[in-house]
């Protein structure tokens, strides 16, 4: 692992250095009358540069390299953006006139940027970021200044990314040479050990994705204020490519955010890309020399989620909350000029933003890297509610998502979904008028807020296994989508037709589904569906022309507050235990499976508390599922005859179906190990753990465990099936309940199941809790041998699953040969030694049998008994 994160900083390092390289070729044999390599083709080598930088950012970002990943992803962002520049010049889409218009508001938010990152990493001692960095921002210096006069910094940029080229062709190949070489030879300074003095990453969450969000505020605000400064004419399309570039970005730190169980971050930055999308959305206008008209009241409502989540995100830090609240300001002055960005007002807003980002991103970064911490107001929050005796705040950590039951871990995307849909029910009530629907400023709102911002959090709810919430966002992103391209992209005009009516009648069915589902989950949910199918039937009336003055605005209103209302709840819910907003319980809820309001314990399997808590559940009577190394199992304690009866009731056991008996090792067989044979337990010793499930005979030895009547559940009454997995996690949790009942964790007749998120599906709020562990590493049940006759010399097979025959019988041939060579178990020495009385003649076994010397035939036989009854559905 250590050495696929030192390729990645390689990767990174060597890409810096490629675009250094390109740039420095360009610069240097270029003129003012040509330039060396076209506009065109130098975009695109631009932006596959930029590619790899993001990938190798990304990469770091997840192995907690914070400083590193917040370079590679700054610089990934720079050469995109300009990149895009460039092929909009060679396309003709610009004039070379305009490339300094286009070019110089970027250039100057990532020489700030730069240099603040170059500053944190030479006070770290990080020499190699800080040549980098801070080259390459004299380097954009330096191409501003080329920009201003012809001719002049072209030479000087060259000499700066001659030495970034350098530095990073030095650090990479010695890397690679590292690697190479498994460490037998590093070129000095090319070292990854941690100093002294640093951070350990694992302890603060996601800043590095914090510091490139503020980069790309920081490069909105700058193509924004810099109008207002006169550095450029206006805002125009030459400006797009820089805002959508930080939309984008931003959106991928969302994601990286609920990857970090940063649920207010993500959403924050979510928020954030949205108007950097309507931002970009307003400067393409004036391609089509289109003036932007924006509907005066609807930012309002923008303002309002930037001041909620403000507040909230003060629990994390003052100066946050801060930050926060300046956007809220800002969407104000959106709100207050019908041109919105492009007004002095709006673009004053974002000067101010503009300082205030380079100052967050200066303790940011910070922050993020050293020991010596820049005070931001923490705990300020957490002290205030401790004082308010009806507040009970929640401890954020990661388990606070939890049960994860999908596929990946992220947190939950209920607060950003909801407040998209307030956006975009919120933006719908525009009217277009006489005016040309692409100059409202309504279509970022509704395709990129209520449609991509909204798929993105279905996509979140999927991977982490929330099927309802994804399938109901991505739905209705889709639709947002939809009506919004058609009533606001110009492509309604005159098709009103029963053809639309036929599209929006196959939504409404489809929501009516959605609807219905909603029944089986809260109020809230209902509430929310329904009121969306209202919004459909306006779409529907609209479209066959039969609208209602006002029904569309009426229900489109009610659906943005009932939508806002779930939005605070859950950010509330969120923040605080007690007392919590409430969202109703199933209005519909069926028995046994599913539909339950409170769900058991969904707790990680990896963590030694989670298996003590589900150890804890089984000493109280309680039934569980377990993952093994196969499929997951419904597991009771011995010891506790109840649960036994419970499982078997839960489980819907056929009487040819019987439980299993599953020990954590043949020591636990300790105290009945007189009672049974040497032979026997020299095999189990041998086998085990693994996949393999031995049928022995039943006898007396199975009141040892306090099974009590519960024991005719267990086996058949000729015999019983005992095993001892190869898990880890079942093996600790049997250490510490002691021999347990197992059964499949599905009704009988179902397919087995193989993730912990069908273990509740499939068996409902009778299960007590469930060890969490994904997917199971394998979908085929474990081996059945027959060994009621071992002492013949014979074993048989009722089942061959994960452990093939050959493997049993050479595993098995082995201890005979041992126990024919004399070679006992140490373990039952003693037993040998014991008087006769004590002896297992009392049993009327002889002593060639106790010995298992006394096979005539000790080939095993390759022919299966008659299938038996005792395990056909056991794991």
């Amino acid at each position: 692992m250590a050495q696929l994160h030192s390729l990645h900083v390689s990767v990174g390092v060597l890409g810096i250095s490629g675009g250094s390289l390109l740039l420095l070729v360009n610069n240097y044999a270029s003129s003012p009358v040509k330039d060396f390599i076209p506009h065109t083709a130098l975009g695109i080598l631009l932006l596959i540069i930029a590619a790899l930088l993001a990938y190798a950012g990304i990469r770091r970002s997840l192995s907690h390299a914070q400083l590193f990943s917040s370079l590679c992803l700054t610089v990934s962002a720079l050469w995109c953006g300009s990149g895009l520049v460039y092929i909009l010049v060679g396309q003709r889409v610009l004039q070379p006139t305009e490339l300094r218009s286009s070019l110089v508001p970027g250039l100057a938010a990532f020489t700030l940027a730069l240099l603040i990152i170059g500053s944190v990493a030479i006070l770290v001692k990080k020499a190699v970021l800080f040549l980098i960095a801070v080259g390459i921002s004299l380097a954009c210096a330096h191409q501003i200044a080329g920009l201003s006069a012809a001719g002049f910094g072209q030479s000087a940029t060259a000499a700066n990314y001659l030495i970034v080229c350098l530095v990073g062709v030095y650090f990479g190949f010695g890397r690679l040479l590292s690697i190479v070489t498994r460490g037998k030879v590093e070129p000095p300074g090319t070292g990854l050990k941690s100093k002294a003095g640093l951070k350990t990453g694992q302890n603060h969450g996601c800043s590095d994705s914090e510091s490139v969000g503020l980069v790309m505020n920081l490069l909105s605000a700058s193509v924004l204020a810099c109008p207002l400064l006169g550095v450029v004419p206006q805002l125009f399309v030459g400006h797009v490519p820089w805002l959508w570039t930080a939309g984008v970005f931003q959106l991928g730190m969302c994601v990286l955010f609920y990857r970090a169980m940063d649920t207010l971050a993500a959403t924050f930055y979510g928020f954030t890309a949205l108007l950097k999308f309507a931002e970009g959305y307003s400067a393409l206008l004036s391609f089509y020399s289109i003036q932007p008209y924006s509907p005066v009241p609807f930012p309002v409502v923008f303002s309002v989620l930037f001041t909620v989540l403000a507040l909230f995100s003060c629990q994390k830090s003052l100066l946050e909350g801060l930050y926060q609240l300046f956007f809220a300001g800002y969407c104000i002055a959106i709100a207050a000029q019908p041109q919105g960005f492009f007004q002095g007002g709006t673009q004053g807003v974002q000067g101010a933003i503009f300082v205030i980002s380079a100052g967050m991103l200066l303790i940011t970064t910070f922050n993020m890297v050293s020991t010596t911490m820049i005070p931001t107001g923490q705990g300020y929050f957490t002290a205030l509610v401790t004082r308010i005796q009806s507040l009970t705040l929640r401890t954020h950590n990661k388990e606070l998502h939890a049960p994860h039951l999908g596929y990946s871990k992220y947190a939950d995307a209920e607060v950003l979904g909801h407040a998209c849909s307030v956006l975009a029910a919120f933006a719908v009530t525009a009217t277009v008028g006489d005016r040309n629907p692409l100059s409202v400023l309504v279509l970022p709102w509704v395709v990129v807020g209520g449609g991509a911002l909204q798929l993105l959090c279905g996509s979140v709810a999927f991977a982490r296994g929330k099927t309802f919430e994804s399938t109901v966002f991505i739905f209705y992103g889709m639709m947002w989508t939809i009506w919004g391209l058609t009533r606001y992209g110009g492509l309604y005009g005159e098709t009103r037709s029963f053809n639309v009516a036929v599209g929006i009648i196959s939504f409404m069915l489809f929501n009516g589904l959605v609807t219905a589902a909603a029944l089986f989950l809260n109020v809230a949910w209902f509430v929310y569906a329904l009121t969306f199918q209202l919004i459909l039937i306006s779409f529907l009336l609209d479209a066959v022309g039969a609208l209602p003055y006002g029904y569309d605005i009426g229900v489109t209103i009610i659906f943005g507050l009932v939508s806002f209302y779930c939005f605070l709840a859950h950010i509330f819910n969120s923040t605080f235990q007690s007392p919590q907003i409430p969202l109703g319980k199933p209005l519909i809820k069926l028995s046994g499976v599913g539909g339950g309001a409170d769900i058991c314990p969904h707790l990680p399997a990896r963590k030694a508390t989670s298996v003590q808590q589900i150890a804890e559940i089984m000493k109280n009577g309680g039934i569980c599922g377990m993952p093994t190394d196969t499929v997951y199992v419904l597991v009771a304690a011995c010891n506790r005859p109840e649960a036994v009866v419970k499982a078997y009731k839960v489980k819907k056991q056929a009487q040819d179906r019987p439980m299993s008996m599953w020990i954590s090792s043949i020591k636990q067989l300790e105290p009945v190990r007189h009672l049974l044979s040497p032979l026997l337990l020299d095999f189990m010793e041998a086998a085990w753990p693994s996949s393999i499930s031995m049928v022995i005979p039943r006898g007396p030895w199975m009141d040892t465990f306090g099974l009590g009547d519960a024991a005719k559940h267990i086996g058949t009454p000729q015999s019983i099936a005992i095993r001892n997995p190869d898990c880890s996690v079942a093996t600790h949790l049997i250490n510490l309940v002691g021999p347990i009942a197992v059964t499949s964790a599905n009704p009988t007749g179902e397919a087995d199941t193989t993730h912990h998120n069908q273990v509740y599906a499939k068996l409902g709020d009778k299960v007590d809790g469930v060890l969490c562990d994904g997917a199971s590493p394998e979908n085929i049940a474990s081996t059945v041998v027959d060994c009621t006759k071992i002492e013949t010399g014979h074993i048989g097979f009722f089942r061959v699953g994960l452990i093939p025959k050959s493997k049993v019988f050479q595993i098995f041939e082995e201890v005979q040969k041992r126990h024919r060579q004399g070679q006992i178990n140490p373990a039952f020495e003693y037993d040998l030694h014991l008087p006769d009385t004590q002896g297992d003649k009392s049993l009327g076994v002889d002593d060639a049998a106790e010995s298992g010397r006394g096979s005539g035939n000790s080939t095993p036989s390759s022919d299966s008994p008659q299938q038996s009854p005792v395990l056909r559905n056991e794991s």
